[in-house]
């Protein structure tokens, strides 16, 4: 999503982070086989660490985008009532895909990481084309 925002000139607008619903990867750099498949199509993740999502991040965020069902009910979860209609699944912004969830590639080859990248980049799109209608 970073570089799709860089790329269309909207980085001084439209701010982008990452974390995740558990602490079990806090601090840590990205999965190698992740960092190696993304690295191969020109994104460097080299900088990330992971961190769990804050109570803070509900309030700070316009919008917070789960990969699948169970991260969407954990987020649900946690978010005030008033703030529910922040969150939404990643794919809900992407069209003409058979699944509106990201599978977890960890437990499978490097196609499994590949195939999340193709995913994220068809939602990074368009969420893209989303923020562009209202810009």
């Amino acid at each position: 999503m970073r570089s799709a925002i860089a790329r269309a000139g909207l980085s001084d607008l439209v701010e982008v982070d990452s974390a995740g619903t558990h602490d079990y990867h806090v601090g840590e750099a990205p999965d190698r086989r992740a960092a190696r498949t993304a690295a191969d199509r020109g994104y460097d993740l080299s900088g990330l660490r992971g961190r769990q999502v804050a109570a803070a991040d509900f309030e700070r965020f316009d919008l917070i985008l789960a990969m699948d069902r169970a991260n969407l009910a954990r987020l649900r979860e946690r978010c005030p009532p008033q703030l529910q209609h922040k969150l939404a699944l990643v794919l809900s912004y992407a069209s003409g895909l058979e699944t509106d969830e990201v599978p977890d590639p960890y437990y499978g080859g490097d196609a499994g990481f590949e195939r999340v990248l193709d995913l994220l980049e068809a939602a990074a799109a368009g969420l893209l084309q989303a923020l562009q209608r209202v810009r």
